[in-house]
């Protein structure tokens, strides 16, 4: 659960003669994640690829490209076999569709220049001009084109090259006729528009009027159209034929070109090959007894190590022996070792191991969290479980709301259900996960959709278990409780990432020693900080709400505070106090400064941190506060004289005359035609303004969650960078073997 699966090398020797039955095998079992040679054995080469590969590739080149013309998508066909004419089938296919997609292609081209015609005659028809008269003099210059038409004028008009003109305009689109002088350059009216903002249109050539000539175009433009909707409708009925049998086809090429390419990750001479990989520890006497049974004693099959769960680099490995009974070896210069198993073979091959992610199935949908940030590495903790334990009550304390947290769940469950990517249904059993948490908050609270009068209902007249939000003043002590929550909630989230580090350290490579300077040394000074905030010592600095919160204020648990706990008082500044706090907290600095002096820097981490948890209360009041605000748009709300602020619902039983009215609300707004309105303006103000808040609480507590798990939870113990477990092999969906 907080180690990932344990992982085995193994390697498999072999003449070249049976080597591609055992990559058939091999890849049938799809278990081994495969090591790339190196080439630095003296008298080994990478292997070539088998007879046949390069005839695969360009075969499997040519299905995927039908693949992608047809929009061909993986869910569209069923397993099945391929029969003997398949690749004269493929020929075919390849041919026909070809032709539609360069037909398709030339119609689409042809339909792209009839677009820019219309849109190039489009302004001549604003003009209402026939376009022959605006072409075709050798005396008379003509420009048509966009731009300010008093500036145009002004400027042709100052000209010397213009001894006469007129402008016809339509819309924003201006035609000039100039006469130009006898000595006039050979554009004089581009050189009269010099620096005015004007774009020219081309006149088209036709004598067609512009009307005539654009509805000429919008004829062809529908003959385009059509040309393509039927092409496009003989396309889809070659995808539909053909569909199931170009995906076997493509499973059977990729499983072929996977199968001829391996020999490119192996070593080998001219008569031999080796080959190394990766297994989970558990499946290694599968993958032996199923190599044996195709080939029997020609190959050599040995489980070379189990990796250690080594954190820091070192280079602890168990070698397996005859008798199975793995030893640890380990070498102090920080290189991992070659590990010695039957004689004399080696760890040839000096990889890493992947990683498979090993968790409750409850908490699977979390590694998609976990592997946003990174893959867990072979050798630390895998954070997948903590997440899972956490953030769904970090997100169901911020948003608190029964309601809401139905909604959840059943989005969550739609996620779930609907869909085939991992990555989708891994965020609806979140989604589930955080719409309960949601769910068992809001009842302790009482809470349906911002309204909070359920507790009373349920619980009697001492309210919800929880007691309030803390949204009006008789129950503002309530908000200042949350906050305070917030932050024990952070110690304790906190010291589990110091607690999982201090263990790892103890572990693997520091020792007791390197567990106190590196992890005890935070921990130290985050409890000792934190206790030291709720005692007496200073409290003239000191929040009120700090030691009263927890003493009846909103919560009456009796405390109102850590005792002193003074251990000596020294004369300095007036006779300062030594209390046990403070003593936790300078002997973690002490041990940080033995351990690394350079993190001295970050002492302020374990307040600063903890005080980060506050932004979980922020959530937590202002989305209340939201859903508080549309409610009482809606159904309006009055104050109590005794600081209440009950909504104007049929469900709480109040009326104006209980109180003096905040807002009357939109369901009470008006008479006759005025309150209709109002009544449908309300409907549509609820139900878009609770959507809104359930949106907002998914982006806010999902994202503020997130982050508490990642900045400050995660760098406490966790680097990531795993390599993801990628097993040589096909797991076939559509043909048969």
């Amino acid at each position: 659960m907080l180690r990932p699966e344990r992982m085995s090398k193994v390697s498999v020797t072999g003449s070249k003669g049976v080597m591609p039955t055992v990559i058939e095998t091999v890849h049938g079992l799809n278990l081994v994640h495969l090591s790339d040679y190196d080439g630095s054995w003296e008298g080994f080469d990478n292997g070539n690829p088998i007879e046949g590969a390069d005839a695969a590739s360009e075969k499997l080149v040519t299905v995927r490209a039908l693949e992608s013309t047809l929009e061909l998508s993986a869910d569209e066909a069923d397993p099945g076999t391929l029969g003997d004419d398949w690749e004269d089938r493929i020929e075919e296919i390849r041919t026909r569709v070809n032709e539609l997609d360069d037909q398709r292609a030339e119609v689409r081209e042809e339909l792209r220049q009839v677009d820019e015609k219309i849109t190039r005659v489009a302004p001549f028809a604003e003009l209402g001009i026939d376009l022959d008269l605006l072409s075709g003099y050798d005396s008379v210059a003509v420009v048509v084109g966009e731009g300010p038409q008093d500036q145009i004028e002004a400027a042709v008009d100052a000209s010397e090259d213009i001894r006469a003109f007129e402008l016809f305009t339509g819309g924003d689109v201006v035609a000039i006729v100039a006469a130009p002088t006898d000595d006039a350059g050979s554009d004089p009216l581009g050189d009269a528009l010099v620096g005015i903002e004007f774009t020219r249109h081309p006149v088209p050539e036709t004598e067609q009027t512009p009307s005539a000539y654009v509805e000429k175009l919008e004829e062809r433009k529908r003959e385009l159209e059509y040309e393509i909707e039927d092409i496009d409708a003989e396309l889809e009925e070659i995808k539909q034929a053909e569909a199931s049998f170009l995906l076997r086809v493509e499973e059977k090429l990729t499983i072929e070109v996977q199968r001829a390419e391996a020999p490119l990750q192996f070593a080998t001479t001219d008569r031999a090959f080796i080959a190394e990989g990766w297994i989970p520890s558990d499946e290694y006497e599968r993958l032996a007894s199923t190599l044996e049974n195709a080939v029997g004693e020609s190959v050599e099959i040995e489980e070379l190590e189990r990796a250690s769960y080594d954190r820091h680099g070192g280079s602890h490995h168990e070698t397996v022996a005859d008798d199975e009974q793995p030893t640890a070896e380990t070498e102090d210069d920080g290189k991992q070792q070659k590990a010695v198993t039957d004689g004399g073979s080696t760890v040839t091959m000096d990889d890493q191991p992947p990683t498979i992610q090993k968790n409750p199935s409850a908490a699977k949908p979390f590694e998609t969290l976990v592997q946003a940030v990174n893959r867990p590495k072979y050798n630390e903790l895998d954070p997948t479980i903590f997440m899972f334990l956490t953030f769904p009550l970090f997100f169901g304390f911020m948003i608190s709301d029964i309601g809401y947290g139905l909604l959840y769940v059943l989005i969550g469950f739609y996620m779930y259900q609907s869909f085939d990517s991992p990555g989708i249904t891994s965020l609806g059993g979140i989604a589930m996960w955080c719409g309960g948490f949601t769910i068992l908050f809001g009842f302790l609270l009482g809470e349906v959709f911002g309204t909070h009068e359920l507790g009373y209902i349920v619980f009697g007249d001492g309210g919800p278990p929880l007691g309030d939000k803390g949204l009006s003043p008789a129950t503002l002590d309530f908000a200042l409780g949350w906050l305070i929550v917030s932050l024990l909630l952070g110690v304790i989230h906190l010291n589990i990432g110091y607690i999982l580090d201090f263990v790892e350290n103890i572990q693997h490579g520091h020792g007791l020693w390197g567990a106190l300077t590196h992890s005890g040394s935070w921990m130290l000074m985050l409890n000792g900080i934190w206790i030291w905030v709720f005692t007496p010592q200073a409290a003239d600095v000191k929040p009120d709400f700090l030691f009263t919160t927890f003493d009846g204020a909103a919560f009456d648990f009796g405390f109102d505070g850590f005792p002193m706990m003074t251990l000596v008082e020294l004369p300095i500044a007036g006779g300062f106090e030594l209390t046990l706090p403070f003593l936790l907290v300078i002997i973690g600095l002490v041990l940080l400064a033995l351990g690394d002096p350079v993190e001295l820097a970050e002492f302020a981490i374990p307040f600063a941190h903890v005080v980060s948890y506050t932004r979980m209360a922020a959530v937590l009041l202002a989305k209340g506060g939201m859903a508080f605000v549309v409610n009482l748009l809606v159904f309006g709300g009055i104050q109590t004289a005794e600081g209440d602020r009950p909504f104007l619902a049929p469900w709480t039983g109040y009326s104006p005359a209980d109180g003096e009215v905040m807002f009357e609300g939109l369901f009470h707004m008006g008479d006759g035609v005025t309150a209709i309105g109002a009544f449908i303006v309300g409907i549509l103000v609820l139900v878009l303004g609770h959507i809104v808040v359930l949106l907002l609480g998914i982006t806010s507590a999902g994202l503020q969650g997130i982050r508490l798990e990642y900045v400050e939870f995660f760098g406490k113990f966790y680097e990531g960078g795993g390599k993801n477990y990628e097993p040589f092999g096909t797991d076939r969906n559509h043909s048969e073997d």
